[in-house]
């Protein structure tokens, strides 16, 4: 086995954008991709950055990433890293890479006093839960991702006085 887990670099940001786009693909999302390669390096590279990236390496080439931040838990107090993306070619898929990556951020939220790790799935992709089920993670049962974008976020921003 000749894996390699690295952190992104600005060099990664075309790389990055291509393994988002590969995703959104195999989601049926693409139409959904607007981010550019400055986005991301905003995200991952600017002051503050917003977020954090690793590329996985098979054999020298590249075969996957994974993007997180870390967001709160005020029922316990502490930090929780939040996994945004993973992503592994089809072609690397069944090395052990998922699970090395989703060990190295493990490992990376216990560093920083994180008490979870969480990311959300789409419930049709079987292959992805049953996976998720190996390594130990469970549904959150009874929660529901909510979403404001667009023209309902700029509406509510815009309504009324918040310090009023």
């Amino acid at each position: 086995m000749s894996l390699r887990l690295r952190d992104a670099t600005p060099d990664d940001l075309g790389l990055v954008l291509h393994f988002v786009r590969a995703l959104a693909e195999y989601e049926t999302l693409l139409h959904e991709v607007q981010a550019t390669e400055e986005d991301f390096r905003r995200l991952l590279f600017g002051n503050p950055s917003r977020a954090e990236a690793l590329v996985a390496e098979w054999e020298g080439g590249p075969v996957g990433f994974a993007l997180w931040y870390y967001s709160v838990s005020t029922f316990d107090g502490r930090a929780k890293l939040y996994v945004e993306d993973v992503y592994v070619t089809p072609e690397a898929r069944g090395r052990g890479i998922g699970r090395a990556i989703f060990a190295d951020l493990a490992r990376r939220a216990l560093a920083q006093g994180c008490s979870r790790m969480e990311w959300s799935v789409l419930d049709w992709n079987a292959p992805s839960i049953a996976f998720y089920r190996s390594i130990g993670a469970l549904p959150r049962e009874g929660w529901t991702l909510q979403r404001l974008t667009g023209e309902a976020l700029h509406a509510l921003a815009g309504s009324g006085d918040a310090h009023g």
